[in-house]
């Protein structure tokens, strides 16, 4: 029996079957992610579009009395947050980092607390508190003897250096978080530098960590006045009339549509001013080690009066950011316990968790496929396609709900007049009368959540697998399922978890794109707080705090374990 040769014709052949479909099938997932990236968008593009229409008489008046205020006072808003975040924010890092002293491995992971406590609710709670019949208020009249509250003074708590307290103790953790992190990867040879010219601790802290710690700081301080601009309820219950507010106020107050579409598109300008700056801030700032070898970080060991310093310093933002509001909302949640059978707190938390687990299936399908798309395909044009579908989480809340009624209604509108025009039916509000309006703003929103975690799993899956599948013949699609998901199942369960917390929190946009009578666990706390009856949504709050603990112990639990790898890792190199 002979065999005869294979030529190099035949090679070829073999080559253009195996290569083609394999083109093919990446240009099939360039155009999904396409596609993802325009519903991502449209929002954005909506707005932009209805901006452009005339809004009479009402713009004008916006934009000589409303406008120039609001403006203002969120600017004066979001500076005063930056400024506490950063304070609290550093400080804390520095100390658990760089310092030794009784219960510092405590606060490491309890610094992170007030991010399971919305801002919405942290503000609920400090109004209950502090109020004229608040517990502070008639504790201090019996005390002191006083007989109405115009005997003493008190500091008010609806006021916009009220807010700026309450956000500020509320979203330091991410100036935290970041500036830890930069602090752990700092060289301790440069410090060591530092201190043998004789720099003492605080010297060590002003000229070197901190000048290195600036990219970090300045993303956390960004997402800080970020969510500053997100923010609804706590600004409104603050008395605070932010820019947020305003839209929302023109737009259901007013009835003017056009009005608040412009004054939302004047909010994406400062939305995309903050990010430029953000990035601009640190565009020369690269730091690399220059040595290979491990070397611990230098720590301070404080005691006497300096311990105590650290300790105050790091527990007054987890009383003020998390224990004040968690035992307010405790003690009153506990004299309204009925509330867990009452229908409508059962409806509430079937809509919550209903709309939350939709928008989990939707955005981490979606992230999925774009972070896969990404690996498949690197170059600029996916590159630019895969980040303009994340934009969402750049856009406040009640933006969003702006830029998505619009779309969402035309397209009502369109189905229900053809099916009437042709079959005589009438579908009413299918998208802005049910929750998938609502589904479709917190998959646009949050994708970047699912997105950013997904692509992290995925860079840990060596890119031989994907050859090796692809050379047995499996496709893009069943490489994914058959191969991707499993290795990655830790980043979906994180992404999921992520996501489910966030649009159970999430409040500006649900309350703008809800059906009528349509209630979910945060605008029922909202609806209680606005009319000064925070007591009926206790419960609601309570529950919402306890599903915003979920990333915390999650965060908690990943910072424990990398203490435990670098402290693993010294004594290996110590053995060595």
């Amino acid at each position: 029996m002979s065999f005869a040769a294979p030529t190099l014709d035949d090679a070829s052949t073999a080559a253009g079957r195996t290569l083609g479909p394999r083109l093919g099938s990446d240009v099939a997932w360039t155009v999904l992610v396409s596609v993802i990236s325009f519903f991502a968008l449209l929002p954005i593009l909506a707005l932009v579009i209805i901006s452009l229409t005339p809004a009479g008489e009402v713009w004008a008046h916006l934009i000589s009395t409303v406008l120039p205020r609001a403006i203002s006072t969120t600017a004066l808003l979001m500076l005063g947050v930056a400024g506490v975040v950063t304070a609290v924010g550093v400080t804390t890092a520095w100390l658990v980092t760089m310092c030794r002293f009784p219960g510092r491995r405590l606060f490491d992971w309890a610094l992170l607390l007030p991010l399971a406590v919305p801002t919405y609710i942290v503000a609920y709670t400090y109004v209950e508190a502090m109020d004229v019949t608040g517990p502070i208020q008639t504790a201090i009249r019996a005390v002191f003897g006083f007989s109405s509250a115009r005997d003493y003074w008190f500091p008010e708590i609806r006021s916009l250096p009220g807010a700026v307290f309450v956000m500020g103790m509320v979203l330091y953790p991410y100036v935290y978080l970041t500036t830890r992190a930069m602090f752990l990867m700092q060289s301790a040879c440069a410090l060591d530098v530092a201190r043998t010219l004789g720099a003492n601790p605080l010297r060590l802290f002003g000229s070197v960590a901190l000048p290195l710690a600036r990219p970090a700081i300045a993303v956390g301080v960004t997402l800080a006045m970020m969510e500053c601009l997100n923010d609804i309820g706590a600004v409104e219950h603050l008395g605070v009339k932010t820019l947020t507010f305003s839209i929302y106020d023109t737009w259901l107050n007013r009835g003017s549509l056009a009005g608040a579409a412009q004054m939302a598109t004047a909010m994406l300008v400062i939305v995309f001013l903050l990010i430029w700056l953000e990035r601009f801030a640190r565009r020369h700032q690269r730091y690399h080690q220059t040595s290979s070898r491990y070397r611990m970080l230098p720590n301070y060991r404080l005691t006497g009066w300096k311990a105590a310093l650290a300790i105050l310093a790091c527990s007054a933002p987890i009383v003020l950011g998390f224990v004040v509001p968690a035992s307010v909302l405790a003690d009153v949640a506990s004299r309204r316990l009925e509330q867990l059978s009452a229908p409508g707190f059962v409806s509430a938390v079937v809509n919550s968790v209903g709309l939350s687990l939709a928008a989990v299936v939707l955005t981490v399908l979606t992230g999925l496929l774009v972070a896969y798309t990404l690996r498949l395909r690197r170059n600029r044009l996916i590159h630019m396609i895969a980040r303009f579908s994340t934009i969402g989480y750049a856009v406040p809340g009640t933006v969003l709900a702006v830029g998505i009624l619009i779309p969402s209604a035309a397209f009502d509108n369109f189905l229900d007049g053809s099916l009437r025009a042709t079959f005589g039916i009438s579908t009413g509000l299918l998208l802005t009368g049910s929750g998938a309006v609502i589904v479709y703003g917190h998959a646009t929103r949050f994708l970047a959540v699912a997105f950013g975690t997904l692509e992290s799993g995925l860079q840990k899956v060596s890119p031989n697998l994907d050859m090796a599948s692809r050379a047995l013949g499996r496709t893009a699609a069943r490489s994914l399922v058959e191969i991707h998901m499993p290795m990655i199942k830790p980043a979906l369960a994180t992404a999921s978890m992520l996501v489910f917390v966030e649009c159970m929190k999430e409040l500006p946009a649900t309350i703008l794109l809800r059906p009528f009578n349509f209630e979910t666990l945060s605008t029922t706390v909202y609806a209680a707080a606005s009319q000064e009856a925070f007591e009926r949504g206790a419960v609601a709050a309570l529950a919402i705090v306890a599903v915003g603990l979920l990333p915390v112990i999650f965060l908690a639990r990943t910072s424990s374990s990398t203490f435990r790898d670098r402290k693993a890792a010294r004594r290996e190199r110590a053995g060595a």
